[in-house]
């Protein structure tokens, strides 16, 4: 199932719940079942719901094809809180659900959850502080459009020019002095602009209130970084502990980590590992902080395969938005367990679930989640976890175009072009056209030949990679024929091209002498 289109906007976390207990009431199958005896219709076991769920949640674009079974039956014990399921005899709240046979039926009450229809603390605020400004920030006529249902957008940029009028040319005006509130008014409402045509929305008036724009957050993330782009702070009191950070650096570069003073006892990782967790989980609120939820929540549905640009874009304009700290340690984390999930070499740290499942499953808690409790922040949180360790550096990268975009309209405003920041100019960002969208076998055509391409570039570098030992290369290679037969034997038709690689020659077996065997003559004549 896909989404039927929940829109964007406040408590979308809601309406998202609503769409999924309404689709699993109407799609769940329904049968007679023998219990204790006694028959019971119109119901279904706790394994049965459980099957089914899976496959929507896997189908659903918001939640992606990592949904656990796991995390399936905790949906479903939500599912017997909330009163969206019953048990055979009426119980709920307080009852328990498992993986098993257990019987479970609707129940005549309607499960849905009622959703606000504005946020007045947003609006309040909004009007308090844009109030001179609202037209030109959020009904932005030229940027103003409905993102089409069955439409995907395309990038492509281009320069637009500003219109000045012929009064402007002949006389020009004298250059006015820029002050500092000018500036940061300037990169609040780039931000908000080139936001807004991103997400394809007319408003983003309640999902961001503008004073949770902070200039200084923004200017300081994209000035102060490492050569690798990581935030530096200049407040050593805001950063992770030097314990956190050595733990992080052993993981992620494990097994060459460069202190050779670690001990190397035989579950050493699995402590580290724990260690770190431990510190991201007690952290008094998540990475990308109470206040930014909605926004974020709102560019899940932008997750999706054939959006997946839009979806970049839209993150890194809003991960800019946090505080430095916050984005300092997001981007160590994702470094970290991005390395962890792709390192082969890497031992097990669960008896049970794989190392990238593992890292989604620690971690999402340490990265989205609602102030207030809510019922799908577990399955929301995962999916955005797993977007970012796969897209974390170009999501966390520095937008060169927004500073090229904020002196350009600092220049007008400086040249008397602009009067104030809010005024509606376009600036030099990235726009969007329409395309239409591929069908479902097109796009899984394109995966798996994508897919294949990245795998053989994976066999070319542990067949090039001259720093490993010839024994472990021809390890490697028989684990990768064990695990892709086909793409091995298309790099190697013949085992004589496989020799070639090693320099060795093909064994050949001499053939043995061939004895004639020795006529007798018979003794009789």
């Amino acid at each position: 199932m896909e989404s039927r289109g929940v829109t964007t906007g406040p408590y979308r976390a809601t309406k998202l719940w609503n769409e999924v207990t309404t689709c699993f009431r109407a799609g769940m199958p329904l049968r007679k079942h023998r219990q204790h005896f006694k028959k019971h219709g119109n119901c279904f076991t706790a394994c049965e719901a459980v099957d089914w769920l899976y496959e929507l949640l896997r189908s659903n674009s918001n939640f992606g094809p990592e949904v656990t079974r796991q995390q399936t039956v905790q949906l479903l014990r939500k599912f017997l809180k909330n009163h969206v399921i019953e048990d055979v005899k009426g119980r709920w709240g307080s009852e328990n659900l498992d993986d098993n046979s257990q019987l479970f039926r609707f129940p005549t009450t309607s499960p849905l959850k009622s959703v606000p229809r504005h946020r007045p603390e947003l609006r309040k605020s909004s009007l308090e502080n844009i109030s001179k400004e609202k037209e030109s920030i959020f009904k932005l006529r030229h940027l103003s459009r409905r993102t089409p249902k069955k439409h995907v957008y395309q990038e492509i940029t281009e320069n637009v020019k500003i219109e000045t009028g012929d009064e402007n040319k002949e006389n020009p005006v004298e250059e006015r002095e820029i002050s500092q509130e000018d500036v940061e008014e300037m990169w609040r409402h780039i931000i908000l602009m080139h936001l807004q045509t991103i997400l394809g929305t007319p408003s983003l008036e309640e999902v961001l209130d503008p004073a949770q724009v902070i200039p200084q957050y923004i200017t300081y993330n994209m000035a102060n970084t490492s050569k690798h782009g990581v935030v530096v702070l200049q407040n050593k009191a805001d950063d992770l502990p030097h314990w956190v950070l050595s733990a992080m650096k052993c993981l992620a570069n494990w097994p060459r980590s460069n202190d050779l003073s670690q001990p190397t006892y035989v579950g050493f990782e699995r402590d580290v590992f724990r260690t770190i967790a431990d510190y991201f989980l007690d952290l008094p609120e998540p990475l990308l902080t109470f206040e930014y939820y909605e926004l974020f929540v709102n560019i899940l549905g932008l997750l999706q395969p054939h959006l997946e640009r839009i979806a970049v874009d839209a993150l890194q304009i809003c991960c800019l938005l946090l505080p430095p700290p916050n984005r300092r340690k997001l981007q160590l984390l994702m470094r970290m367990i991005s390395r962890m999930s792709q390192n082969v070499d890497m031992p097990k740290l669960h008896d049970v679930v794989g190392t990238r499942s593992l890292m989604i499953q620690t971690f999402s808690r340490c990265v989205l989640r609602c102030a207030e409790e809510v019922d799908l922040d577990e399955l929301l949180a995962a999916r955005l976890v797993s977007f970012l360790m796969d897209h974390h550096q170009e999501v966390l990268q520095v937008p060169s175009h927004l500073q090229a975009a904020v002196e350009k309209h600092l220049d007008d405003l400086r040249k008397g072009h602009i009067t104030c920041p809010g005024d509606e100019l376009i600036a030099a960002l990235p726009t969007y056209s329409y395309c239409k969208q591929i069908s479902t076998q097109e796009f899984d055509e394109q995966k798996v030949s994508t897919s294949q391409v990245a795998i053989a570039e994976l066999l070319e570098n542990i067949i090039k990679d001259k720093s490993l030992p010839l024994k472990e290369k021809k390890k490697k290679l028989k684990q990768f024929q064990k695990e892709y037969p086909a793409i091995y034997q298309k790099r190697f038709p013949t085992t004589e091209s496989e020799a070639a690689l090693f320099g060795d020659k093909p064994t050949i077996k001499q053939p043995m002498l061939i004895l004639r065997k020795p006529k007798f003559r018979s003794l009789r004549h």
